[in-house]
């Protein structure tokens, strides 16, 4: 089949400095000719009630198929005819090709304008002047008793005092309440056997003072502003009457670190200095990672600021169709099919698919051009550094390398290592101290023993 194409096109301007045109025509006897033998192959073997298997007459087979024909048939043609195109210019092609129609007084071709998008050609940038921050941080005694304080935390019990409800000891307390607006209750303003632990800002401020200091069985009324920005409109900034009766104060009880309290952590025998040596190599495994995954923040940060890239918007739309993807699947998860068709904006996604998509371009050329490929040993040696943390390493690795899907993924988790590093060993990098807590953010229950 005979078919052209052409660059640029005539007419318009590309919308962006990333779209291209091309020019696309199709001789219409060949297109013909192709149809005609679609349908003959159809024939051979088609069955319809009233005629032999292949012996359906061919207007019929035309009257039935032929419109199915002529669409596969354009279609591979303007394949074909792009992809030679694009191979004879050296375009790389970001996405899918729109294919439009175009006006022509032409009786022997069918004429049309292929508009794409190409990736973007990247030069990397030189680092030595660009500065990355490495945090740093060194685990000691004091971070392993905060943390084995957490996990106490963790595992608390309640048990009920008479004295005064206090802030700040970790106290546990049971109340009604009922809430009212201009003198009349409103619904989702009462609380039946509601408890909370003053301190931990479940509550408003003002609520927990209103609390703090009184004993079970007291009750007191109270007038609350509501903040401006409270979350519920009709309330927010608005003055309310609570009437309150305090039901319960619990004291809270920490465990003891004995041999009881390593058996509940896993350690079976109850030995607490196996139980402390745990939770050692597990939180400085977790330091790591975190640590980890803020240096390679702050390189990712740096390659941004210092290669400036137009990503295709047919990256980015895939992109934001991937992300509303596990966005409703996590959804379900969460809340079940209802939580699932909840409305998602694609705005929402714009930003962070952007990034994301200017990231991969990056990597992906770094890699190239650096001969960064992950290697054999680098993969068996992150596979068993993730199987360290689970109670059967060799079946965590074997799991991994069953699995051509599970391999892909710590290959491209070793690749972005790869490139890290690249950027760290050619950059001015300076090591700043980190405070524990502000790593740790609070959340140190993966730092147990298995």
């Amino acid at each position: 089949m005979e078919t052209n194409a052409t660059t640029p096109v005539d007419g318009a301007p590309p919308s962006g400095a990333l779209e291209r045109r091309l020019d696309l025509s199709v001789l219409i006897a060949d297109l013909d000719k192709d149809i005609d033998q679609r349908l003959r192959r159809v024939s051979r073997n088609l069955k319809m009630p009233g005629f032999r298997p292949g012996k359906v007459p061919f207007g019929i087979v035309r009257q039935q198929y032929g419109q199915e024909a002529h669409f596969d048939a354009l279609n591979e043609s303007l394949k074909k005819s792009f992809d030679e195109a694009v191979k004879a210019q050296e375009m790389r092609v970001a996405g899918i090709p729109r294919i439009e129609p175009k006006k022509t007084e032409s009786t022997t071709h069918l004429e049309f304008t292929a508009v794409f998008e190409v990736y973007p050609k990247i030069e990397i940038a030189d680092l030595s002047n660009v500065e990355i921050e490495r945090p740093t941080l060194e685990i000691g005694a004091a971070e392993l008793e905060s943390t084995l304080e957490v996990l106490r935390r963790q595992r608390v019990r309640y048990e009920p005092i008479e004295r005064a409800a206090a802030t700040g000891v970790g106290d546990r307390v049971t109340v009604d309440f009922l809430c009212k607006k201009d003198g009349q209750p409103f619904q989702g303003g009462e609380g039946k056997d509601h408890s909370f632990v003053l301190g931990e800002g479940t509550m408003l401020v003002d609520f927990e003072i209103a609390v703090t200091g009184m004993k079970a069985g007291e009750s007191k009324t109270f007038d609350l502003c509501f903040p401006a920005n409270y979350h519920v409109r009709d309330l927010a900034g608005q003055t309310v009457c609570f009437e309150l009766t305090l039901k319960e104060v619990c004291a809270a009880v920490l465990p003891e670190i004995d041999a009881e309290f390593a058996k509940s952590l896993g350690i079976a025998d109850g030995d607490v200095d196996k139980m402390r040596a745990e939770i050692e190599a597990n939180l400085k495994r977790e330091v790591k990672n975190r640590l980890k995954a803020r240096i390679k923040e702050q390189v990712m940060n740096a390659l941004l600021r210092t290669h400036p890239v137009e990503v295709p918007k047919a990256l980015v739309e895939a992109d934001i169709d991937h992300l509303i993807q596990e966005a409703r699947e996590n959804m379900e998860r969460r809340g079940g099919q209802k939580q699932k068709d909840l409305p998602v904006r694609r705005e929402w996604f714009a930003d962070r698919a952007r990034r994301r998509v200017s990231l991969g371009l990056l990597f992906s050329e770094i890699v190239k051009r650096k001969g960064l490929h992950p290697k054999p040993e680098q993969i068996r040696a992150a596979i068993e550094e993730v199987a360290q943390s689970y109670e059967r390493p060799e079946e965590v690795t074997r799991w991994y390398y069953a699995e051509p899907r599970n391999m892909a993924d710590v290959e491209g988790l070793v690749t972005e290592d790869n490139v890290v590093e690249w950027a760290l060993s050619n950059a001015r990098v300076v090591d700043r101290a980190i405070a524990f807590d502000e790593l740790m953010g609070g959340q140190r229950a993966q730092t147990a023993p298995r």
